[in-house]
């Protein structure tokens, strides 16, 4: 089982990876919260265990950002004992909430306990529609029985909103996801890679049927448009 640990502690990050490893977890690591959602994306962990200070953004905007496409348990991992801190974290989707210092034991109890209650289900492996197919697991496009060859950027984007086919996706979310927190007012990025999506995927990219945009909004993806 991966677990993806997320502090810029060094001397923390060094004891957990020790620590987990021995009892048989893989493991990865992140200093902060654009690379931790970079490495999700790329290989999505079986647990987040997360610490809400990080240097580059809040740890409640890592846990927003896992939420717009996953549903892996978050536990966070945090110095903040405050009432109004734990549910602010739980509200924004953390599963679990640990305040520090922590024993190891009672870590690992909570994440079989997260474990437990996770629902091991591959969420919409394969999306299709009339035009083309996304393999999420396979993380590949084809159309007409032919791969399409995508950007990791483009992927990305795609991803996301087929992982939440029929929902709104908002610009500024797909922003946070893709690029980070310092460009969510860069809606011109997306103008220019959703073009590039429809006309490698749509059968008339002027006219798209599948990855439609909701002025002033977000994106949507239509799986029968």
């Amino acid at each position: 089982m991966r677990i993806l640990v997320v502090d810029d502690d060094a001397q923390i990050v060094r004891a957990m990876r020790i620590n987990l490893r021995a009892r048989g977890y893989d493991v990865e690591t992140a200093g902060d919260g654009a690379s931790a959602l970079r490495i999700a994306a790329k290989q999505p962990p079986d647990v987040v265990l997360l610490d809400l200070g990080l240097p580059d953004m809040e740890g409640g905007d890592v846990i927003e950002g896992l939420r717009g496409w996953t549903s892996v348990p978050i536990i966070v991992l945090s110095a903040r004992h405050s009432a109004s801190e734990k549910v602010r974290s739980l509200d924004q989707g953390a599963d679990d909430y640990v305040t520090k210092p922590f024993g190891m034991d009672e870590l690992l109890a909570r994440i079989r306990a997260a474990q437990r209650r996770s629902v091991h289900v591959e969420e919409a492996p394969v999306v299709n529609t009339p035009t083309f197919t996304v393999d999420l697991g396979a993380k590949r496009v084809t159309r007409d029985g032919r791969e399409v060859r995508l950007t990791p950027t483009e992927w990305h984007i795609l991803e996301i909103l087929a992982r939440n086919a029929g929902r709104l996706v908002s610009q500024r979310q797909l922003l946070h996801d893709v690029w980070g927190p310092a460009y969510q007012s860069e809606t011109n990025y997306l103008r220019v890679y959703l073009a590039q999506l429809r006309r490698k995927l749509e059968k008339d990219p002027a006219h798209p049927r599948h990855l439609i945009t909701e002025a002033g909004m977000g994106y949507r993806f239509e799986k029968d448009g």
